[in-house]
């Protein structure tokens, strides 16, 4: 639903990220008219200088003209401020969202973490194994709480995708395209439940008009990677 008809809300971002995917899927499912304003690659708009100053990442999310920075608490507004509009993202239950919130967290430290080095920043191959196997424990570890917080629901939040769905679904578009590279991390035998999941996550409308094309990541995280390794020197 990206377009310049509510030229209220703007979106700055840029196509790749997982976390600019996380308010973009939020937008959609609230059914909010939004502007995307791509950034380039390597460089930074004054823009997004001038609404980030403190860590000058993306996503922004401008409303009103006014600044909402980083992509859980973007999430999270989003929910509040069209709070009347599209799905509810947020569990009503005080405790349930709480352990929405607990598992967020555990994302973006453990998952992404490990995640990132075994597709990117490993030096060798024994870092690499390594940051794979933390990767798949990360997830499995994710579909005993599936299990636990779905309670026998297609997704997280119940009937529909919630915050936590959407929290660890921007990172579906780099799983699979890890799995075109060589490295398969959802699987029927370790994760039933989590795959299950990600299909429908996945072919949800919201979703499906926002997500990267997965040969496109699948290539661009081999840029990424060559990148990565002509930065940073090797260990000693």
């Amino acid at each position: 639903m990206a377009a310049s008809g509510n030229p209220e809300v703007k979106l700055l971002g840029i196509w790749f990220s997982p976390f600019v995917l996380r308010a973009r899927i939020a937008l959609n499912l609230k059914e909010v008219q939004y502007e995307f304003l791509e950034e380039q690659l390597g460089t930074k708009s004054e823009l997004l200088l001038e609404s980030n100053p403190v860590y000058k990442k993306m996503p922004v999310l401008i409303h009103d003209g006014k600044p909402v920075c980083e992509s859980l608490i973007i999430v999270q507004y989003i929910d509040e401020v069209w709070a009347g509009s599209g799905t509810t993202l947020m569990p009503t239950d005080a405790y349930e969202r709480a352990i929405h919130r607990f598992w967020t967290v555990y994302v973006d430290d453990k998952l992404y973490s490990s995640f990132l080095d075994s597709i990117m920043r490993y030096r060798t191959d024994e870092a690499k194994a390594e940051a794979e196997e933390q990767t798949v424990a990360a997830l499995q570890l994710l579909e005993e709480a599936f299990d636990k917080i779905s309670k026998g629901k297609p997704f997280f939040g119940g009937d529909t995708i919630g915050y936590l769905d959407i929290a660890l679904g921007c990172f579906l578009g780099w799983i699979r395209a890890a799995e075109i590279n060589g490295l398969k991390l959802l699987d029927h035998a370790r994760t039933p439940l989590l795959c299950a999941w990600a299909e429908k996550f996945y072919n949800n409308e919201a979703v499906r008009a926002v997500i990267p094309d997965t040969m496109k990541l699948a290539e661009f995280t081999k840029v990424l990677r060559s990148s990565y390794q002509n930065r940073v020197p090797p260990t000693k």
